[in-house]
């Protein structure tokens, strides 16, 4: 009996031993891009993310060092259900161990509890509720790009300082939405200005004229649009028919992207002040990697902010695989380093992630060119001003995170 004990233990030893050694050298990785792929955000995120985590696994030098890296991708149609139900097949069936992207805040949130329950890793690019990286924080998440504090709290606030003291919301009726709009209402309030109305539209909306004659008929001086993508540039492209700007009010793209510019054209969108944390035409390393993307797109398009997050996130993540030496599929532990390693890439430059998974990089204040002030094609935007990370997003003294001791 005593040496069945002492077999069964030794063997138990054995086989905890080899599954230690198996984790030690394990160096395969499997990514999920969860975007909208074919839906009103499928330009700006879609699959032209899916082509920048691509990027980002053949630009890690890991591969060269013996990892292997899958990417693989999926629809969420704008559908918080549908994008769940995906995540966990993606981690119960295809075990893969970190999910990007995930434009639309609805179905980010709903992700997020998904990742936190699986220990995944969750780098989001494509979300703008700042919940992300307050209440509803989470140890295995990181909001890389933007928020809503970061869009009210620059282009928002500009607008109040240059006059714009009355506004009134265009809001989209979902996470997304209801977030810019308290986030920017805060801006507008604390600044000396006044919120007079607003209404709410359902996601992907066709036909904004019911909405826009309330917009102009409250008065307001600005029009602030809470929305983004296809629900953007069709209330700007209505609201020109409609001669709003030309009758005085101004309209606040609080979330404008470069491929919305492109969709409204810059005879309707010049003038436009919004705010961005990635521009293909920055500097040097910008424009050589959006060459590179460009390429390979089948419309050649740039990649927008939301790509490029994808690409940067993806980077910092995989320098933080080749510091743990293997992956330890353990998805907290991976984020927690990646806090440890100050960011730096060609994209978004030098920049820390905060404990509440918040990344902090610089935002820039762009105006859209005028059609004559254009030369290239894409060639679409005016820099105002740079507005540094510590000023941009949500102070820490600010979050509401519980991962924070306070």
């Amino acid at each position: 009996m005593k040496n069945k004990m002492t077999a069964l233990l030794l063997g138990t030893a054995l086989t905890l031993a080899t599954a230690t050694i198996a984790s030690a050298q394990d160096k395969t990785v499997k990514i999920g891009s969860l975007s909208d792929q074919s839906g009103l955000y499928a330009d700006l995120a879609g699959p032209g993310s899916t082509l920048a985590a691509q990027m980002a696994a053949e630009d890690s030098g890991l591969m060269a060092k013996g990892w292997k890296i899958d990417i693989i991708s999926g629809d969420h149609q704008n559908k918080p259900d549908i994008g769940s139900n995906i995540a966990r097949q993606w981690f119960d069936v295809d075990k893969v161990d970190t999910i990007v992207d995930v434009p639309n805040s609805g179905v980010a949130l709903a992700v997020n509890n998904i990742v936190k329950e699986k220990n995944g890793v969750y780098i989001n690019s494509g979300a703008a509720t700042s919940d992300l990286t307050n209440a509803q924080c989470s140890p295995n998440t990181v909001h890389w790009t933007y928020d809503t504090y970061m869009l009210a709290h620059s282009t928002g606030q500009a607008m109040v300082k240059a006059g714009g003291d009355s506004w009134f919301f265009l809001t989209a009726d979902y996470a997304f939405g209801a977030a810019l709009e308290r986030d920017t209402s805060e801006v507008v309030k604390s600044s000396g200005g006044k919120v007079v109305g607003g209404v709410k539209h359902p996601l992907n909306t066709a036909d904004f004229s019911s909405f826009l004659l309330q917009a102009q008929s409250s008065k307001a001086k600005v029009i602030g649009l809470a929305n983004a993508g296809g629900d953007t540039t069709n209330s700007i492209k209505q609201a020109a028919e409609f001669g709003i700007t030309k009758g005085g009010q101004k309209l606040a793209g609080l979330l404008l992207f470069i491929t919305d510019v492109k969709a409204i054209g810059l005879e309707t969108a010049q003038g436009l002040s919004f705010t961005e944390t990635f521009y293909w035409d920055l500097n040097d390393d910008t424009r050589a990697f959006s060459k590179k993307f460009a390429a390979r797109m089948k419309n050649s398009a740039p990649p927008s902010m939301v790509q490029a997050g994808v690409y940067a996130g993806l980077m910092h993540y995989f320098k933080a695989l080749d510091a743990l030496g293997s992956n330890p599929h353990d998805g907290a532990k991976i984020v927690a380093k990646m806090k440890e390693i100050p960011t730096e890439d060609p994209l978004f430059g030098k920049g820390t992630i905060q404990p509440n998974g918040r990344t902090i990089h610089s935002a820039y204040l762009f105006e859209v060119k005028k059609p004559s002030e254009s030369k290239s094609a894409w060639d679409f935007y005016k820099l105002v001003g740079t507005v540094p990370g510590d000023q941009a997003f949500t102070p820490l003294d600010k979050s509401t995170c519980a991962l924070l001791k306070k």
